[in-house]
């Protein structure tokens, strides 16, 4: 079951990563566009390279800190994403599905951060 649900997350965060190349590639070409979908296509594809990442993890502190680093890559995205949704720059209908992706994923982090944190050595 736990390698199950690995196998999940891994081809989840595959998946929001192409769907954030999807979106990038459906920008508009102006300047602010390319931009500010340059920052998310960075932060967005980088969420499944740490959880792989994590997976490899040394330690439970080490697989911690890749986890940590997945939350600040999806809460970035989640940043790039309100601006192009602010600014106009796409339709809601777009971008709206990903951000409840990047909120969900978020979620889920979280939870698994916190529960590897109880498995680590107490100091």
């Amino acid at each position: 079951m736990k390698d199950e649900k690995k196998r999940d997350l891994g081809l989840r965060t595959r998946s929001y990563a192409l769907a954030v190349i999807g979106l990038y590639g459906s920008l508009p070409k102006s300047v602010v566009a390319q931009v500010l979908g340059r920052q998310l296509l960075r932060s967005g594809t980088s969420v499944g390279a740490h959880y792989r990442e994590a997976r490899r993890g040394k330690s439970v502190a080490d697989f911690v800190s890749k986890i940590e680093g997945l939350l600040q890559e999806l809460d970035e995205s989640a940043y790039w994403m309100d601006l192009l949704h602010e600014a106009k720059v796409m339709k809601s209908s777009t971008v709206i599905p990903l951000m409840a992706e990047t909120e969900e994923l978020m979620s889920i982090f979280v939870t698994v951060a916190k529960q590897a944190k109880l498995k680590m050595p107490k100091r």
